[in-house]
């Protein structure tokens, strides 16, 4: 089975829990999870939402004022091997 999902990468984990708490006021479902290994640097914790709310994150990046962003990523993972990521832009 396969899960594609957006991930929010920081190099801070106070970054991590001001924008999932932005996520959750705004309800978008949204949790902390494990920073993909592909994404080698930043605190270890990335905020996990679903693909279709992508502008709604970016709009909640903006108004947070996260400068400790790393990135946003498109993460497809296929049940076995490493999952494959790809950078959403942010526009």
């Amino acid at each position: 089975m396969q899960e594609v999902y957006g991930v929010a990468a920081f190099r801070s984990r106070q970054q991590v829990l001001l924008l999932e708490a932005a996520l959750r006021r705004e309800g978008i479902p949204s949790r902390i999870v494990s920073t993909p290994r592909e994404v080698s640097m930043g605190c270890g914790l990335s905020v996990r939402f679903r693909l279709e709310d992508t502008s709604a994150v970016i709009r909640a990046l903006r108004f947070v004022n996260t400068g400790n962003l790393i990135g946003l990523y498109r993460v497809e993972y296929g049940g076995s091997g490493r999952p494959s990521l790809s950078a959403i832009p942010i526009r």
